[in-house]
């Protein structure tokens, strides 16, 4: 049986850290936050904020890896850092996520991930472990990061 846990205390017990999931204009409280939804797939959490050139870069790698390997388990989930909503919608506007969205205006849990760069990327394997954690984005970098990608969604759940 998968049990249900709150926000903080998945992110206390397991390292994993949800906040805020921003779908269009419907947003869902932490407290409403159902771990069932992810339970046995493979997570990228990404940071990002609408000054940063190279999340302007990964968001269509992004939206690629999400079309390419979403049946296959993935599911990417964007944490947008910026303290005005405006920016993040222009972004968007511009560079469409074809992925769920996070709003941490206030830095929670940024914070909670110690992010020191932008983007950050933690993948988390279907156990819900850190798989790895990438610091910034590199285009030329793209096939190691699917490689990574494959090689996580292929492993069972222990």
């Amino acid at each position: 049986m998968i049990k249900k846990y709150s926000i903080v205390s998945l992110a206390r017990r397991s390292g994993l850290a949800f906040l805020l999931i921003v779908l269009a204009s419907n947003s869902t409280a932490a407290a409403d936050f159902d771990l069932q939804e992810f339970h046995g797939k493979v997570i990228v959490l990404d940071f990002w904020a609408s000054w940063c050139i190279p999340c302007r870069r990964s968001f269509p790698w992004m939206n690629n890896m999400q079309e390419k390997y979403g049946d296959e388990g993935l599911v990417i989930i964007g944490v947008n850092l910026d303290a005005v909503d405006a920016d993040a919608r222009a972004f968007l506007k511009e560079t469409p996520a074809d992925f769920r969205i996070i709003n941490d205006p206030q830095g929670t849990l940024a914070r909670e991930h110690d992010v020191i760069a932008m983007p950050t990327s933690y993948i988390f394997d279907r156990n819900g472990d850190l798989v790895a954690r990438h610091l910034g984005f590199k285009v030329r970098r793209q096939e190691e990061y699917e490689a990574l990608l494959v090689e996580t969604l292929k492993k069972d759940m222990k």
